[in-house]
């Protein structure tokens, strides 16, 4: 399988809206640290990207909503939050 920004950001953006946890996507890349190729044209962003998510569960590192939003941003996509009333 090979690792591009899209799929990256796709897993990120799934945890970021609750669709899979921290644990999923902490598996999720310390696999494809393993076993992945990584696309050639974004291949140190995706590589340091999914290390860092591979450490997102231990205490010392965590994953603030400000290091997802700076992820995102480096692999070309911009968030915008959309708070509504309940």
């Amino acid at each position: 399988m090979i690792i591009t920004r899209e799929l990256l950001a796709q897993k990120l953006i799934a945890y970021l809206q609750h669709d899979s946890t921290l644990a999923q996507l902490v598996s999720w890349a310390e696999d494809a640290m393993m076993d992945a190729a990584f696309d050639p044209s974004h291949h140190d962003t995706v590589r340091s990207i999914i290390g860092r998510l591979g450490v997102a569960d231990v205490r010392a590192f965590g994953l603030t909503w400000e290091e997802s939003e700076d992820m995102l941003r480096r692999l070309g996509f911009t968030v915008r939050l959309e708070i509504m009333a309940a």
